[in-house]
């Protein structure tokens, strides 16, 4: 067997990683934006810590042909753990298919010794996902269980999407909206690379407008992800991994979209949309998604979240795995890990249920939350 392993820690490594990465995801199928070299390297400047960094290197005779991406967590329980964070909808690692069974085992066995007395947590892998091979192989003690729920779509026009729809009714509404776009004015423009800056400046200031004083993902409202969502997505532009559309209506940028794309799954990010659409009876749902879909290659993700209106589009619920690997002297780790998870889900079921019974109407529709939100 040819296949070498390497341990990574230095950040200045990984940006020479670029072409190498851009080359390895692209023959790894299963891969996701996510993983592409411009996501999460930024995501690394924008989030990591000094001494945290941990990837996981195999070469073939020098070609890299598989990568684990992921950082050292401290606390309670040691860690290692994807880079991407909350941030990111799927987590996984990247396994070139030409090269079989020797990369998955020089992959895991890396993974064991880069993991000492840290336990390994792999969040957020699509079902079908590169990490899979490695747990299967894994010769420790290990566990999988749910993680986030994903809703997909085939990736179709969008005359076949409303094809889905459950009733000839339903499917007169939807053609219905679309008119009343078009009647509207409402132009769509494709961003080139070099106009991505500005537009996703003006995606996040559309975002913090249409969200003002109600709940928000605070964390698109920080610096640091503006300045990731800006130094990762231009580049990925550039590379036909990511597609910036804006929405114009008498000359203005009334809306900015941001899709994330891969060799077979495209996946709706985030928007940001101004209140004056609302105002127009336009619905940014299918604005959006007729935009999105126009790229879609595969599998069309609406990504985390169980939102009401996506359920219209009669989606495939698909659940993320979290995949949890320890050695025999670490399992005291997954154990402890299972034990947290356990008691997180019983959390939400009681904040749910309280929800249910002290909920109800009076607030009307609500316009479609940030996509890529849990």
């Amino acid at each position: 067997m040819t296949c070498t392993t390497e341990l990574v820690t230095d950040a200045d490594a990984f940006a020479a990683l670029s072409s190498d990465w851009a080359r390895l995801y692209g023959n790894c199928a299963t891969a996701t934006p996510f993983q592409s070299h411009a996501w999460l390297h930024s995501w690394w400047l924008s989030y990591g810590g000094p001494g945290r960094l941990r990837l996981v290197l195999v070469r073939d005779r020098g070609e890299l042909v598989a990568a684990a991406p992921l950082m050292r967590v401290g606390g309670p329980l040691p860690t290692l753990v994807p880079l991407g964070g909350a941030i990111s909808d799927y987590g996984d690692v990247l396994l070139d298919g030409e090269h079989g069974e020797p990369a998955v085992a020089a992959l895991t066995e890396g993974l064991a010794a880069a993991a000492g007395t840290a336990l390994i947590d792999l969040r957020e892998v699509r079902p079908g996902g590169a990490a899979e091979q490695v747990y299967d192989r894994w010769r420790g003690p290990r566990r999988a269980v749910p993680d986030s729920l994903c809703l997909e779509l085939p990736a179709a026009p969008v005359p076949e999407l409303i094809a889905r729809l459950p009733s000839a009714k339903a499917q007169q509404r939807v053609r219905a909206k679309l008119r009343k776009l078009t009647a509207l004015g409402i132009e769509r423009h494709v961003v080139a690379p070099g106009e991505v800056d500005k537009a996703l400046r003006r995606l996040l200031e559309l975002h913090r407008l249409q969200w003002q004083g109600r709940t928000v993902t605070a964390e698109h409202l920080r610096p640091r992800f503006c300045e990731h969502l800006v130094r990762s997505v231009g580049p990925m532009v550039a590379s036909g991994d990511a597609v910036v559309t804006e929405f114009r209506l008498d000359d203005d940028v009334v809306a900015v979209d941001l899709t994330l794309l891969s060799n077979r799954l495209t996946g709706g990010y985030l928007y940001g949309a101004h209140p004056c659409l609302r105002e127009r009876k336009a619905d940014v749902a299918v604005m959006l998604l007729d935009a999105c879909a126009e790229h879609a290659r595969g599998t069309l993700s609406l990504l985390r979240g169980n939102e009401p209106y996506k359920q219209h589009w009669r989606p495939e619920p698909v659940v993320n795995r979290r995949l949890l690997l320890a050695r025999r002297r670490t399992a005291p780790l997954l154990a402890a890990a299972l034990c947290a998870a356990a008691a997180r889900r019983q959390g939400k079921r009681l904040v749910r249920r309280w929800q249910e019974r002290e909920g109800g109407g009076g607030a009307g529709p609500a316009p479609p939350p940030p996509r890529g939100v849990p």
